[in-house]
């Protein structure tokens, strides 16, 4: 029985680890034996210089860097047992790291989706929840609120309030993170959806209750409230991805930015501290201009011969 089966032969019994994580370890140990082979040296003569080499491989290869760092944990698993077994002097995967995965684009409906859950409305639902519901998607894809943010409003402005929407100024005053207060403009649907909204809201019996969304039993609207709600409500407008909050805090801020131009704009109404937290749009934006170009521009492609 070779080094390999050996260890995989230990984590299964001495460890109880799970088939199918031994099978992973199998995996990745017959990759490194692949490599070793190719570099002709002895898998206990690995030194930290041959893994550095294989990491730049895998990762120009196209494997992901929480891929390759799985990789480098099966092995640096494997190297620490060659040690306890007397077989090396040192681990030559222990310094080594794997490549930082690059930070995820925010998802972002397109604007023909974003209109078609701003537009949706179900006659079949409860009037009450129909009307606050949408105005909920008005502000939250019209303003790029965050949904903290939303659900922090009240119907009216006072010293207490965190937050209050303006309708003869058409402006909402948000607290954001930090502590910080902005003000953003309100369009003219989003107008139409909260002037809707504030002329039943009453009748859900808890006029009391200061804040600008509740529940049926007068208690403030959770986040958690929102997300399920907007799931459901994109689900029946038929968009093929399920929606949440953030989505149309991403999509507000793609479009404007498609359209204006404006990233000091944007950052400015999105209440980013740092452009560069705002700069990840400009990246959404290239993405909408590369696909327009792969679409429409007769020089995109070659032709197939």
């Amino acid at each position: 029985m070779d080094m390999v089966e050996r260890y995989l032969e230990h984590v299964r019994v001495e460890k109880r680890l799970a088939a199918r994580t031994v099978e992973l370890y199998s995996l990745d140990l017959q990759k490194l034996c692949e490599f070793a082979d190719k570099a002709g040296v002895e898998l206990t003569r690995v030194q930290n210089a041959h893994v550095r080499r294989w990491v730049a491989q895998m990762h120009s290869g196209g494997r992901s860097g929480r891929g390759i760092a799985l990789v480098l944990s099966g092995w640096r698993g494997f190297y620490t047992w060659l040690g306890k077994q007397g077989l090396i002097d040192s681990n030559p995967v222990q310094d080594v790291r794997a490549p930082k995965a690059g930070k995820p684009l925010p998802k972002a409906l397109s604007v023909d989706d974003s209109v078609q859950l701003a537009t949706y409305a179900n006659e079949d639902a409860d009037p009450w929840l129909e009307a606050r519901d949408a105005a909920i998607v008005e502000l939250l894809y019209g303003c790029g609120l965050r949904v903290g943010e939303l659900v922090g409003l009240d119907a009216v402005a006072s010293k207490a309030a965190r937050g209050w929407v303006d309708l003869q100024a058409a402006e909402a005053h948000v607290l954001g993170k930090g502590s910080k207060r902005r003000t953003v403009p309100v369009g003219s649907k989003a107008l139409e959806a909260l002037t809707h909204w504030i002329a039943l809201r009453g009748q859900g019996g808890h006029p009391a209750q200061p804040a600008l969304f509740t529940g049926r039993h007068g208690t403030r609207l959770t986040a958690q409230a929102v997300w399920q709600r907007l799931k459901r409500r994109s689900q029946l407008a038929g968009l093929a991805t399920p929606v949440h909050p953030h989505m149309l805090r991403h999509s507000f801020a793609s479009h404007v930015l498609q359209s204006s131009g404006d990233l000091r704009a944007v950052q400015e109404l999105l209440g980013h501290a740092n452009i560069t937290t705002t700069q990840v749009y400009t990246r959404l934006d290239f993405q909408h201009l590369a696909k327009a170009y792969d679409a429409a521009h007769p020089r995109a492609h070659r032709k197939a011969k």
